[in-house]
């Protein structure tokens, strides 16, 4: 089976207008991102998926593989989709364009779960450390069963934790594996009426049937919305590199 890993590149970021191209210690982010992606183990070709030049030039600078796509996308996963209908695969790994700190364990536990449930999503998980982000709306908290697969996400605290017993809360993390089928589906299915009380489209696979697995890692996301994330992000990869 192809797997292909494919990172949208939007330009018009409301609160960073051309994020994709800030400079972190000498290259554009979506270079990190890609050579992150590219190095890992079961990936079998890397696209940066933009809807605009100027990223296009820059991946092209680069030497990497990108797609144009429309500029009238609404979500990720329409972006992904235009890509998914221009070339050729059968996973598709959805990795987010502005986490330039992705960790190549992650996308390769991922993949390897995929490849053994064909017909799922797979997304990832990590354990939340402190209540305050438990009960932080703006992150996205996910609760599975013995089997690995999501019950359900939210971004409230779940479970609720009536009988005060010890118990792990865990935060979501955006990175999706798709089989073709079903991100082809998911992008012409309507809005799921959770999805639109909550704000978060997977809530529409999980509300049509589809099998969402999640692995656990210890990698937390660390993106960047604002421009002042970039010095956050230069000082852990001068730590780590």
């Amino acid at each position: 089976m192809k797997v292909v890993g494919i990172i949208p590149a939007r330009y018009n970021s409301s609160r960073f207008p051309g994020k994709p191209l800030a400079d972190i210690l000498g290259k554009p982010m979506v270079q990190h991102v890609f050579e992150r992606v590219r190095a890992s183990q079961v990936i079998d070709d890397v696209v940066v998926a933009t809807d605009h030049e100027d990223i296009k030039q820059a991946v092209l600078d680069f030497g990497g593989r990108v797609v144009m796509t429309s500029e009238d996308h609404e979500t990720g996963s329409d972006r992904i989709a235009e890509v998914v209908s221009k070339i050729e695969g059968d996973i598709f790994v959805n990795i987010q364009g502005d986490e330039p700190l992705i960790h190549t364990g992650t996308i390769d536990k991922i993949v390897e779960t995929a490849l053994e449930n064909p017909e799922s999503v797979v997304t990832a998980k990590t354990k939340l450390e402190n209540m305050e982000d438990v009960q932080d709306p703006n992150i996205v908290k996910v609760i599975a069963d013995r089997k690995d697969s999501a019950i359900y996400f939210s971004r409230s605290q779940i479970p609720y934790n009536r009988s005060k017993e010890a118990i792990n809360y865990y935060k979501h993390l955006g990175i999706y594996s798709y089989p073709r089928e079903v991100i082809t589906q998911f992008v012409d299915l309507p809005q799921s009426p959770l999805e639109r009380v909550e704000v978060l489209e997977q809530l529409r696979l999980l509300e049509n049937g589809y099998s969402i697995k999640v692995i656990e890692t210890s990698y937390d996301a660390v993106g960047v919305d604002v421009p002042e994330d970039i010095q956050k992000v230069e000082n852990i990869m001068g730590v780590t590199q």
